[in-house]
């Protein structure tokens, strides 16, 4: 065999998968047609956090009068110098990647792969020669992109997707954004903190669906708050892109409503890349364009697994990236343990931030469960008032019979860095006299969770 491991696709699944094997004493290639790194680093969680940054500073500077600075002249957002940030950023962290390979003797080849047999794969050059290489075992990490609904066909122009998002030649003055997940809510908040108007259409009863009602209805609140227009239980049900502008008929409960934008951007999920691998001269079993693996990543191939946004499971880079090290793990012969699905974090880059883990107070309820819930505002916290945004809240769901820490919700300032105290407790079954009683340091963000947990068992000191 030319290789012990080939992995195919270097997203944040295959290249950490990669790197992990190589530490195992793996000889490993990772095969990869666009760039290295993936979407999440080239057209996703990274440069997309780039260009929310230039968004929040955008932000201090327009309010700096309110931390006592006072800033002469107009304050411009020069959109332009915020993508080319932002695709800097990006090809920044694609050349940490190709360092990563280099330094840790894994062979990057640049081209399209297809499974020839179970141990064999097919490359396509892009001078069209070709060639086959071997390997013991072969992981499938191609990712996944845009889903186009079948009315709002994505043309890069008038209807974009996320790619044309992060690079459009001019700003435009209107918007409609047909999805609030987290893509659709963090492109709505940043364009329109930049100055686009905004119109947020969401299919459901509230934005960001999958997390906690009252998270839902806080970011909505705050999107309302900074004059974006935010329609749920709404469908865009035609677009007409002949004229200059984009004709957008919005149909709700209230009727269909038409209004005139400069582009929609469609973020209405994804969908997975699974065209041209081959999985049927094989006979790889898959199901909903997904491919059907066990607890560590095997396919019913010998020697073939798969990870990341083509299997089950949430389509996030960190699931991505500890599936990949659970794989290779298996694959080394190390006692590994499977990936709890329940204990996943989520995160929403918009301001205010959102965050999550385990269950919503509404799953837990469905559940059966008695709960203990506890909620602490950020406005009862010292450093949420010293910096000047006391927006959102922390919220616990416990269960009230055994004290299992079932779920956690955030809002507010840098959540997504506050939620990992959560997920780590809940690995550990951390109880919640635990929380309360290890002493979190003040003045903090972060001890809003203490404080929270305190809520829950009527322990509360700070809120009125």
């Amino acid at each position: 065999m030319d290789f012990d491991i080939i992995i195919i696709g270097s997203g944040p699944g295959g290249y950490v998968a990669a790197i992990r094997a190589s530490q195992l004493g793996k000889k490993v290639a990772v095969v990869e047609r666009a760039e290295v790194g993936g979407i999440c680093l080239n057209w996703g969680c990274i440069p997309t956090k780039a260009l929310l940054k230039s968004a929040q500073v955008y932000n201090y500077m327009k309010h700096s009068e309110n931390y006592g600075v006072k800033v002469e002249g107009e304050i411009l957002a020069d959109f332009q110098a915020m993508v080319e940030r932002s695709r800097g950023v990006a090809a920044n962290m694609s050349k940490g990647v190709q360092f990563l390979f280099k330094k840790h003797g894994i062979e990057l080849i640049k081209a399209e792969a297809s499974l020839e047999e179970a141990h064999k794969v097919n490359l396509k050059f892009a001078d069209a020669e070709s060639r086959t290489i071997t390997a013991d075992n072969i992981i499938l990490a191609t990712g996944a992109r845009a889903r186009e609904l079948p009315n709002l066909k994505i043309d890069g122009k008038k209807i974009i997707g996320y790619r044309q998002a992060m690079t459009m030649e001019k700003q435009p003055e209107s918007m409609v954004v047909v999805g609030s997940g987290a893509i659709g809510s963090e492109f709505a908040y940043f364009y329109h903190s930049i100055g686009t108007q905004v119109t947020l259409v969401e299919y459901l009863p509230t934005i960001i669906p999958l997390e906690d009602e009252d998270a839902s209805k806080n970011l909505a609140r705050a999107f309302k708050k900074m004059k974006m227009k935010v329609k749920t239980s709404s469908t865009v049900t035609n677009v007409d892109v002949s004229g200059e502008k984009c004709v957008v008929s919005i149909e709700s409960k209230k009727g269909v409503e038409t209004i005139e934008v400069d582009v929609v951007l469609s973020a209405v999920g994804v969908q997975t890349n699974l065209e041209g691998l081959g999985l049927d001269n094989i006979g790889i079993e898959n199901e909903n364009g997904k491919i059907i693996v066990d607890d560590y990543y095997k396919t019913n191939i010998e020697g073939v697994y798969a990870i990341g946004d083509i299997v089950h499971g949430p389509a996030l880079a960190h699931v991505a990236s500890r599936e990949g090290i659970i794989c290779v793990e298996k694959i080394a012969g190390h006692e590994v343990e499977a990936m709890n699905y329940n204990n996943i974090p989520a995160c929403t880059y918009t301001s205010p931030e959102v965050a999550s883990v385990g269950l919503t107070e509404a799953q837990a309820i469905d559940q059966g469960y008695e709960l203990r819930i506890g909620k602490f505002p950020f406005k009862a916290s010292g450093k949420a008032t010293a910096g000047g945004n006391t927006e959102g809240f922390v919220k616990v769901v416990f269960d009230a019979k055994t004290d299992l820490w079932l779920g956690c919700s955030m809002v507010g300032d840098n959540v997504t860095e506050m939620i990992s105290e959560a997920v780590v407790a809940r690995r550990m079954n951390v109880k919640g006299m635990d929380i309360i009683n290890a002493v979190h340091p003040h003045p903090t963000m972060s001890e809003a969770v203490m404080e929270a947990v305190s809520a829950a068992y009527g322990e509360a000191i700070h809120i009125i």
